[in-house]
């Protein structure tokens, strides 16, 4: 085979490989009760709209939403939550958006830790309402908010 077609070769493996690696950003949403019979409640929906506009708006594709609706921020077992931490450590994240820093949850000392773990993988931690985005610095007073 001769060499420019094996390099041709190794190219097409690794683009094939990239867009195997292909990152989201993660839309969250949470919700500490649930609004009765409805199946989502307003709150989540408004979340969801806000979201979807600032990364529309933004450049944030391709995103995916994960709701927690109807739990409480002190539990750290939320599904939607465990499912975000699950594709972090998979390397499927580039950035979190999130309404503000409390979606996340309300055990700041926890929520530091989470925020730590997203600057050393990288990902991009963003609080709408809250105008903080990692990739501008460190904004001190958001685990308090």
């Amino acid at each position: 085979m001769p060499a420019n077609s094996q390099s041709a070769a190794n190219k097409d493996g690794c683009h094939k490989e990239a867009e195997m690696q292909k990152k989201y950003n993660i839309l969250y949403e949470r919700l500490s009760r649930d609004d009765g019979d409805r199946a989502e409640s307003d709150s989540i929906a408004h979340q969801r709209q806000l979201l979807e506009e600032y990364a529309d708006r933004n450049g944030f594709t391709p995103y995916i939403h994960i709701s927690d609706d109807g739990f409480s921020g002190t539990n750290w077992r939320r599904p939607g939550w465990q499912d975000i931490i699950t594709r972090i450590e998979a390397g499927e994240v580039s950035a979190l958006l999130v309404k503000d820093a409390s979606r996340i949850g309300r055990d700041y000392i926890r929520v530091g830790f989470y925020r730590e773990m997203f600057q050393e993988k990288g990902i991009r931690l963003i609080a709408v309402n809250e105008g903080s985005d990692s990739e501008k610095g460190e904004d001190e007073v958001i685990p308090y908010r």
